[in-house]
């Protein structure tokens, strides 16, 4: 990837150092996964649990946005629709079994989804910005 940044659909994604990430995740432990990950990258990452906390933190203008969309709390679907009305990319993760979440994330705008699985093997990938989302919400 050059310097300065890359481009995403119509998205400009700034170069990683550059950016902040928005995860909403209310699961402790895949917290802590995420929390490590981005501290061995260098990742500068913002916690939220709730929808509302989400549409809070867009005054911080992520520049891209990972979210469990399995996670009640945050409603995965109007916080994918109501990031994606500020234009921050959406990388959206869901158990392989429920592709009616998958769908539904799609439909709402998300960016990019993919299994919980393969979210965790390109974790590094996304965090450190290698990964950037496609527009056509498939994974890759």
């Amino acid at each position: 990837m050059s310097r300065g940044a890359a481009i995403c659909a119509s998205i400009i994604v700034p170069e990683y150092n550059q950016r902040m990430i928005l995860a909403a995740v209310d699961d402790l432990l895949f917290r802590s996964k995420i929390r490590t990950v981005a501290k061995q990258v260098g990742a500068d990452v913002q916690f939220v649990k709730t929808g509302a906390e989400v549409r809070e933190a867009l005054a911080a203008a992520p520049s891209l946005a990972v979210l469990d969309l399995h996670a009640a709390a945050i409603d995965p679907v109007g916080s994918v629709a109501a990031l994606r009305a500020h234009g921050v990319p959406v990388i959206g993760f869901y158990a392989h079994v429920h592709t009616d979440v998958a769908q539904a994330a799609i439909a709402a705008g998300a960016t990019q989804v993919m299994p919980r699985s393969a979210f965790v093997t390109r974790l590094p990938e996304i965090l450190s910005g290698e990964l950037v989302p496609g527009k056509d919400g498939t994974a890759g």
